[in-house]
């Protein structure tokens, strides 16, 4: 889309997947897994060991597992877990743009609604986005 800028956002800049697990192949989705890579570790401190997106129309899915800060652990430990998922989701809410911006730079299309969640036990984070259409590109 023309009215979009031209990959300006620094979590799209550079190659935050070093020692994650992720997709190898050059592809929308690696290049998805790598800005939220590269928001937690940006903005976290610390970054998801795994990290695999998936695309279907105009649904974006991107799962990350671990990551917690020693904080985020030892508040776990003391049974904290809603704690620990307020701050999360707040915090996901801070960045956001941030987040729906590098979305929108790699698909070419707008994001509508965006949502992240984090489950523990197993450890996942989940960041949803909802696109005005298929990303331009695959």
């Amino acid at each position: 889309m023309d009215d979009l800028p031209e990959r300006e956002n620094p979590l799209n800049q550079q190659d935050w997947t070093e020692g994650v697990e992720t997709e190898r192949t050059k592809s929308i989705e690696l290049e998805i897994s790598n800005a939220m890579v590269g928001l937690k570790k940006q903005y976290y401190g610390r970054g998801p060991t795994k990290a695999k997106t998936y695309v279907n129309d105009h649904y974006i899915f991107c799962v990350l597992e671990g990551g917690l800060t020693k904080n985020e652990e030892t508040l776990l430990q003391a049974g904290e877990e809603r704690l620990v998922r307020q701050f999360r989701l707040r915090f996901q809410e801070a960045v956001s743009e941030m987040s729906t911006r590098a979305v929108e730079e790699i698909t070419g299309r707008r994001v509508l609604n965006y949502h992240s969640q984090i489950v523990f036990n197993p450890e996942w984070a989940f960041e949803i986005f909802v696109l005005d259409g298929p990303p331009e590109r695959t």
